[in-house]
């Protein structure tokens, strides 16, 4: 695990009432525009904030992809709990997806590309499991000093990651500030 990594001992942070009114996952959800059965990819899924609302929206399959074994475990006796038999479970790494290219219609990627190392291998990642014209949802903390989030050296400043997408064939069609702190991007895969 690399010091880049978000440490599972601080999974109650990661849902909160705080955040959930600042980033309320089902709103941001729309943005994908999701249909009955599209195929999505949840990665950095750690406590199942986007993964179960997601999985409400498909009747297709959900991936629910953790490097971290605890955040999986954590995740699955949520998703027990709630009788979803549409999420998949998966360990690995965003530098190396596990799956089969071209097989999601969505990918989610909320707050975890800043771990991402190197960050290019885990777009052209994000890019292969994505269908031609699918989109990904992308939430990041702004390269500033704040309270909260990861070290501001970890941090990728919102122009810089929307010219990375760009690079690697997902173009960026919305780019939003929810905060002061944080910003959203809506891209699709161009071919």
């Amino acid at each position: 695990m690399t010091e880049r990594r978000f440490k599972p001992e601080h999974m109650k942070k990661l849902d909160n009432p705080e955040r959930r009114k600042l980033l309320p996952p089902h709103k941001l959800l729309e943005l994908l525009e999701i249909q009955d059965n599209d195929i999505l990819i949840d990665l950095g899924a750690g406590t199942g904030y986007f993964t179960i609302p997601a999985a409400s929206l498909t009747r297709n399959k959900v991936y629910a992809l953790d490097v971290e074994p605890q955040m999986l475990q954590y995740l699955g006796k949520r998703v027990e709990e709630q009788k979803l038999d549409n999420v998949e479970l998966i360990e690995g790494a965003i530098e190396h997806i596990p799956l089969t290219g071209q097989i999601a219609d969505h990918v989610i990627a909320s707050f975890v590309l800043h771990e991402v190392e190197p960050l290019e291998k885990g777009l052209q990642e994000m890019s292969r499991v994505l269908k031609p014209g699918g989109k990904v949802l992308c939430i990041e903390w702004e390269k500033k000093q704040t309270v909260q989030g990861p070290p501001l050296h970890h941090r990728i400043q919102s122009n810089e990651l929307a010219k990375a997408f760009d690079e690697n064939g997902l173009l960026v069609e919305k780019l939003t500030y929810p905060s002061d702190q944080h910003y959203l991007i809506v891209a699709r895969k161009t071919k």
